[in-house]
C-alpha cells in the first residue's frame, strides 16, 4: 500500500494589498519543489489539493535566478513546476479524506495569504489532520492556512502551539510590509499561537507536538527532511 503526503496549496495568483491592488503571486517554487523531491526520494507519493481543485499557480518571482539562488536552480524549479503531474492534476480540498494520507505539507508564497487563510475547507483539513494526529509541516507563508482552522466558537485549533513562519522583519526586507493588509506573524500571534522569529532568511524550524513549521524558503528542504525523519522512509 502506497504512503502519501498531502500538499495543501494555494489556488490564488494574487494577493490583494491594502490599497486594493492585486500583487501577482502564487506558491513559492522552492517551497513546493524541494519538498516534493525529498518526499518522492523517500518513497512517498504526493497528492496536491487546492481550493476548488484549480491548478496551483507559481509565483514567477520565485523562478528568477536571484530568488532561486542560481540560474540552474531557477531552470530546475521551472521544469519541475511545469512537468510534475502532482502540480498539474490537483484534487479539491473539499474532497480530501484525511485518513488517506500519512502527513500534510503546506508550501508558502503569498498566495495562501489570499485564499488558504480564509478557506473553510483548508481549515477543516488542517483541523482534521491535527485531530487524527497526522504530522503537519508548514513553511514560510503557508502557516496562513492555520488561521482558517477554528472551532465552532471561533477559537483557533492550534492556539497554544509554538510555530514559526515568515516574519515581520522578512516581510519588511522583502518590501511588502507597508503595503500588506496584515502580517503573518501578527495574525498568528493574535490567534493565540506562539511565534518564534529567528534570523531573517536563515533556515529555522519549530516543532510542537505533530506540528512542524519552517520560517522561510531556506527552511523548506530542512522541514521536509524533518517530516521524513518523523514518518520514516516509505516501504
Amino acid at each position: 500500500m502506497s504512503r502519501t503526503v498531502l500538499f495543501v496549496m494555494t489556488g490564488s495568483n494574487h494577493w490583494t494589498l491594502d490599497d486594493g491592488t492585486k500583487h501577482p503571486t502564487g506558491f513559492w517554487a522552492e517551497e513546493a519543489v524541494a519538498p516534493l523531491e525529498i518526499f518522492k526520494d523517500a518513497g512517498y507519493d504526493v497528492t496536491v489539493a487546492t481550493p476548488g481543485g484549480v491548478r496551483p499557480p507559481v509565483d514567477e518571482g520565485s523562478l528568477t535566478a536571484e530568488s532561486a539562488g542560481s540560474a540552474d536552480a531557477a531552470d530546475h524549479y521551472r521544469s519541475v513546476v511545469e512537468s510534475a503531474v502532482e502540480f498539474q492534476k490537483p484534487i479539491a480540498l473539499s474532497d480530501v479524506v484525511i485518513d488517506d494520507y500519512d502527513a500534510v505539507f503546506v508550501p508558502g508564497g503569498h498566495g495562501p495569504m489570499e485564499d488558504l487563510a480564509v478557506d473553510p475547507e483548508a481549515g477543516k483539513v488542517l483541523s482534521g489532520a491535527n485531530g487524527a494526529d497526522r504530522p503537519l509541516a508548514i513553511v514560510c507563508h503557508g502557516p496562513a492556512a492555520l488561521l482558517a482552522a477554528t472551532d465552532g466558537d471561533g477559537k483557533n485549533t492550534f492556539a497554544g502551539h509554538t510555530v514559526t513562519g515568515f516574519t515581520n522583519t522578512e516581510e519588511e526586507q522583502a518590501g511588502l510590509a507597508d503595503k500588506a493588509p496584515w502580517l503573518l506573524q501578527d495574525r498568528l500571534t493574535e490567534a493565540g499561537l506562539n511565534v518564534v522569529a529567528e534570523e531573517p532568511w536563515a533556515p529555522h524550524i519549530e516543532t510542537d507536538r505533530n506540528l512542524l513549521t519552517g520560517q522561510n524558503p531556506a527552511s523548506s528542504g530542512p522541514l521536509a527532511r524533518a517530516l521524513v525523519d518523523r514518518l520514516g522512509k516509505a516501504d
